[in-house]
């Protein structure tokens, strides 16, 4: 059915040319993969050489004859951008089409994190976000028409969301920059489009970081991320995604909990505060006498019951993350986490 929604919009973005960054894994990779799917030609940009290779094989295993390309870059670094957006139109005649997502994901009660988390999320997240913004636009102006750029963004961006602080910050900057270029950029030759998911199975579960009481953190944080109670099947989520930049749709937000959120705190902030302090309470707290400690991979947690020590939160994560661990065998989450590999 997705194959289908996707194909019935083919032809107007047929022969375009995109650039992905994050796009080695989860989301990313299945929103070049709607690309492809409509005809463009697409560069994936992430950190790891190795996963963006088998990003590539994952892209063409079923359509042979896909024009994709790979580029390393650490969207942190506005110079490697710039070079990742110069290539990209030389090897692909232009660039049409940019979709911004590279991202982190920190898990952790706000007593567990230090500066340097939030330092982390904003320079990968949102100045990764205006460093793609920047060097594309003068692509996207000069493109065969009008140019698209999407922001991924987050239902965190749109209200605070307990133990995921930094990132919240993070994509509520991303938010505005999105905001901000499409009210300057309209009718001006590029469209931008905000894209704010909520919870998606994509096995983001193995590539975020968590801190405090890491097991008992990362149980719910993958049985949520992971249930089709809450959470959206990733390959939908990018269908629509790329259905909204097709159409130059100034935002976009994914799931009916996101959007209900989105809604309730722009009428009642203050009450969306005080329901989100409930639910934190319900949230674990740190160990006793912990401090800031350092961030733990997914990837290496995710044994749950024999690392965790947490056997109730265990079963809770095998309960909750089947559909995410399946996910993330999928989507090319097994590599090291890297920053701006998204």
């Amino acid at each position: 059915m997705t194959l289908l929604l996707s194909r019935s919009h083919e032809d107007s973005m047929s022969g375009l040319s995109a650039v992905v960054t994050g796009g080695s894994r989860g989301l990313g990779l299945l929103l070049a993969e709607q690309l492809l799917i409509r005809g463009c030609a697409v560069t994936i940009a992430a950190r790891d050489e190795e996963e963006l290779g088998r990003a590539r094989q994952f892209l063409t295993e079923s359509r042979p004859d896909a024009r994709v390309r790979t580029a390393p870059c650490d969207v942190t670094d506005r110079a490697t951008v710039a070079s990742l957006m110069t290539h990209a139109a030389e090897a692909q005649g232009g660039i049409d089409v940019v979709i911004a997502n590279a991202g982190i994901i920190q898990v952790a009660p706000v007593e567990s994190i230090g500066v340097d988390e939030f330092r982390s999320a904003m320079e990968t997240m949102y100045m990764g976000a205006v460093h793609t913004s920047l060097e594309a636009l003068p692509w996207l102006r000069r493109g065969r028409g009008d140019g698209r750029l999407a922001l991924i963004g987050s239902v965190g961006g749109l209200l605070a969301v307990p133990h995921l602080l930094p990132y919240s910050c993070a994509k509520s900057a991303v938010a505005a920059l999105a905001e901000g270029l499409h009210t300057e950029l309209r009718g001006r030759g590029v469209s931008v489009t905000a894209v704010h998911p909520g919870l998606m199975r994509t096995g983001s579960h193995l590539a975020a970081e968590f801190g405090g009481n890491v097991g008992a953190e990362f149980a719910w944080f993958s049985a949520l991320a992971g249930s089709p109670v809450v959470s959206m099947d990733a390959r939908r989520a990018a269908d629509r995604i790329v259905t909204a930049v097709e159409r130059r749709r100034a935002r976009i937000v994914l799931t009916p909990m996101a959007k209900a959120a989105g809604l309730t705190h722009g009428v009642a902030p203050a009450l969306t505060t005080r329901l989100s302090a409930l639910a934190a309470r319900a949230l674990p707290r740190p160990p006793e006498g912990s401090d800031a400690a350092g961030l733990h991979p997914g990837r290496d947690i995710e044994p749950g019951p024999d690392r965790s020590g947490h056997p109730v939160a265990a079963r809770l994560r095998d309960w909750g993350s089947a559909l995410n661990d399946r996910a993330a065998r999928r989507l090319n989450q097994r590599a090291h986490h890297a920053h701006g590999g998204g």
